[in-house]
C-alpha cells in the first residue's frame, strides 16, 4: 500500500510539476498563469490534452512540437519527473500527516522558485507572498500558536545573517553580490526547517553549485549565475532528510 501511496503522488507530482513550471516561467515574466492557453513558444500551436500529458507527451512526440516539429528543451519533462519526486519523497518521509502537508506546500513554492530564478534570475515576491501566507496558516493551524512563534523567529534570524552575508559580500566584491529574493527565500526556509537547518541550506547551495556553475560560466558568455536553485535544491535535500544540525552537534561532542 506504501508504494501505491508513492507512485500515485509521484504521478499527481508530475502533473503539478507541468503546472509549476508555467506559474515560475509566467509570473517571473509579468504575464497571466491563466491566458493564453499552453501553446508552442515559437508556432503558437495551441497544445492539446493530449500534447498536456507529463512526460509521455514529451516522448510520443520525439521531443518536437506536434505542428512546427521545433524542439521541446529536455528541462520539461526532467523537471516534471523532479517535481514528481518531491511530491513522492514528502509522503515517504513525512507519511500523510500534518508535517506532509506543509512539506508538500514548501516543496511547491522552491520548485516553482527554481523555475523563475533559472529563466530570469527572479524570485516573484508574488510566488513568496502566496506561499509565504499559506504556510504561515498551515504552521498555525497545524502545529498551534508556539510552534508558529518558533518558526517566525527563525525565520528573522535566518533573513537577518543572510543579509549580513550580503552585506559583506557586497563590501568585498564592490558589487552586489546576492540579490534581494534570495535574502527573502532565507525568512522562509528558516520558518519552516528553522534557522539552524536554513543556514545549513546555503552551505548545500554552495557546494551543489559550484561545480555546476563553473560549467555553466565556461560553456556560456555570463559571469551572472543565480543563486536561487541552488538554495532551494540545499533546503529540500534538509526537509527530505529531516536532517537536524542540534543531534550531528550532540553526535559530535559526545
Amino acid at each position: 500500500m506504501e508504494i501505491y501511496y508513492a507512485i500515485v503522488l509521484f504521478v499527481f507530482g508530475t502533473i503539478f510539476g507541468s503546472f509549476y513550471n508555467v506559474v515560475g516561467d509566467r509570473v517571473a515574466d509579468g504575464k497571466s498563469i491563466i491566458y493564453p492557453p499552453s501553446h508552442c513558444p515559437k508556432c503558437k500551436h495551441r497544445l492539446t490534452p493530449l500534447e498536456l500529458v507529463p512526460i509521455f507527451s514529451y516522448l510520443f512526440q520525439g521531443g518536437k512540437c506536434k505542428n512546427c516539429k521545433c524542439k521541446i528543451p529536455l528541462f520539461h519533462p526532467l523537471y516534471e519527473i523532479f517535481v514528481g519526486l518531491l511530491f513522492m519523497f514528502s509522503y515517504i518521509s513525512f507519511g500523510f500527516t500534518g508535517d506532509f502537508v506543509i512539506a508538500l506546500t514548501f516543496v511547491s513554492m522552491l520548485a516553482i522558485i527554481i523555475v523563475s530564478d533559472y529563466y530570469y534570475m527572479i524570485i516573484p515576491d508574488e510566488i513568496l507572498i502566496f506561499f509565504g501566507v499559506t504556510l504561515a496558516l498551515e504552521v498555525l493551524l497545524i502545529n498551534g500558536i508556539d510552534a508558529f512563534g518558533i518558526s517566525l523567529l527563525s525565520g528573522i534570524i535566518s533573513f537577518g545573517v543572510m543579509f549580513l552575508i550580503k552585506l559583506f559580500g557586497d563590501f568585498i566584491f564592490k558589487t552586489e553580490s546576492m540579490g534581494g529574493g534570495d535574502i527573502k527565500l532565507l525568512f522562509f526556509l528558516g520558518f519552516i526547517l528553522g534557522w539552524p537547518q536554513a543556514l545549513l541550506s546555503i552551505f548545500l547551495g554552495s557546494i551543489i553549485g559550484l561545480p555546476i556553475s563553473l560549467i555553466v560560466l565556461k560553456i556560456k558568455n555570463t559571469n551572472i549565475i543565480p543563486f536561487g536553485p541552488f538554495l532551494a535544491l540545499g533546503a529540500i535535500i534538509i526537509l527530505l532528510t529531516q536532517f537536524n544540525i542540534e543531534i550531528l552537534l550532540n553526535a559530535l561532542t559526545m
